[in-house]
C-alpha cells in the first residue's frame, strides 16, 4: 500500500525536492561587478560630458538666437524657417555637398576595390605596397596635406606643369570655379587606404572552390569578378559605402584649405560643414549653426537607413541564399 508521500503527484515531489535559490547579498554582488563599473566609468563620464551633453545643448541652441556672448533667446522654429526659405547659400552648400558625395564616394570605392584586387595575391613586395597605399589614410584630413594639395593644383604647381607638357594650359585649378571642387574630390579619393584594407579582408574570405568551379565552367577573369567576387563581398561593399557616405557629408578640412576658408571661388567648394562653420564661428550665429548641425544629423541618418533598406535587394550573405 503506497504511503502518503508516494501518492503525491510526481511534479509536486520534484518541486519539493528542488533546492531553494538564495539571493546573493549586495556587498558580495558588488565585489563581483564593482570592478567592471569602475573600469567603465571613464567611458561613461566621457560619453556624458563630451558627447551626450553637448548634443543636448546643441539641440536646445537650435531653437534659440545665440551669438556666443549673450544669453540664448528662444526663437522656436525661426532658424529652420530661415534656413529652408531665405538662405540661398544654404541650398548652394547642399548642392555642392551632394555633388561632392555622389562623385567622390563611388570613385573612392572603385579605386580602393581595384587596388585591393591587385594586392590580393601574395607576391614579392606586396606587404610594402599595402603599407604604401594605406599611408595617405594615416595622414587623415590634416591641414598640412590640404596645403600640399593646394600647391600641387595651384598656379605653377606640378599638375599645371604636367598638363602643360601635353599642351593643356589649365592654370591654377583651385582658383577656377569649374575645377576647384574636382581638386577636393581628388584629395578625398587619394585617401582610399582605409576602404582598401577592408576590401582586402573581404576578398580573403571568398571561398577558393567558387573560383575553381567558375573556371571549370569557362568563366574568364571578368566573368568571375561579377559572378563570384562581387556578390560575395557585397556585405563589405555595404559597410564601406555607409562609412564613406557619412565621411563625405562630414568633409571639411580639404574644402576649408583649398577654398581659403570661404568656399571659393564663387562658393564652388562651399561644403555643408564649411558653411556651418562660417555661420557659427565667423558670423557668431551659433543657434543657426546648431540647427544646421541637426539637419545634417537627420539627413545622414535617413540616408543610412535607406542604404540598409536597399541592401536587402543587392547584398548577399553566405548561407542565406540569393536575394
Amino acid at each position: 500500500m503506497p504511503t502518503i508521500a508516494q501518492a503525491r503527484p510526481a511534479g509536486e515531489r520534484a518541486e519539493k525536492a528542488r533546492p531553494e535559490v538564495t539571493k546573493e547579498p549586495p556587498p558580495r554582488r558588488w565585489k563581483r561587478t564593482g570592478a567592471a563599473y569602475v573600469f567603465l566609468s571613464p567611458w561613461v563620464i566621457g560619453a556624458s560630458l563630451l558627447t551626450i551633453g553637448p548634443m543636448l545643448a546643441s539641440l536646445y541652441l537650435a531653437f534659440t538666437d545665440y551669438d556666443l556672448f549673450n544669453s540664448p533667446k528662444w526663437v522656436g522654429l525661426r532658424n529652420f524657417e530661415r534656413m529652408f526659405t531665405q538662405d540661398d547659400r544654404f541650398w548652394n552648400s547642399v548642392a555642392v555637398t551632394l555633388k561632392f558625395a555622389l562623385i567622390s564616394v563611388p570613385l573612392k570605392l572603385a579605386v580602393a576595390l581595384g587596388v585591393a584586387l591587385l594586392l590580393n595575391k601574395e607576391r614579392r613586395g606586396t606587404g610594402f605596397y599595402r603599407s604604401a597605399f594605406y599611408a595617405p589614410s594615416l595622414l587623415g584630413a590634416s591641414v598640412s596635406v590640404a596645403l600640399v594639395w593646394r600647391s600641387l593644383f595651384g598656379s605653377h604647381g606640378f599638375v599645371d606643369h604636367f598638363l602643360g607638357f601635353f599642351g593643356l594650359h589649365v592654370g591654377s585649378m583651385v582658383d577656377q570655379p569649374r575645377y576647384a571642387l574636382l581638386t577636393v574630390i581628388a584629395l578625398a579619393v587619394w585617401q582610399f587606404g582605409a576602404p582598401m584594407v577592408i576590401f582586402l579582408a573581404g576578398l580573403k574570405q571568398v571561398p577558393k572552390d567558387l573560383y575553381e568551379a567558375a573556371a571549370l565552367d569557362g568563366a574568364g577573369p571578368v566573368r568571375r569578378f561579377f559572378a563570384v567576387t562581387l556578390p560575395m563581398i557585397t556585405p563589405v561593399v555595404l559597410f564601406n559605402l555607409v562609412l564613406e557616405v557619412i565621411q563625405a557629408f562630414q568633409s571639411f578640412t580639404g574644402a576649408f584649405v583649398i577654398g581659403s576658408g570661404r568656399g571659393g571661388p564663387s562658393d564652388s567648394t562651399l561644403l555643408y560643414t564649411l558653411y556651418l562653420y562660417q555661420r557659427g564661428f565667423n558670423n557668431f550665429e551659433m543657434g543657426y549653426a546648431s540647427a544646421m548641425a541637426w539637419v545634417l544629423l537627420l539627413t545622414i541618418s535617413i540616408i543610412t537607413v535607406l542604404l540598409f533598406r536597399s541592401s536587402r535587394k543587392w547584398v548577399f550573405y553566405t548561407g542565406e541564399g540569393n536575394r
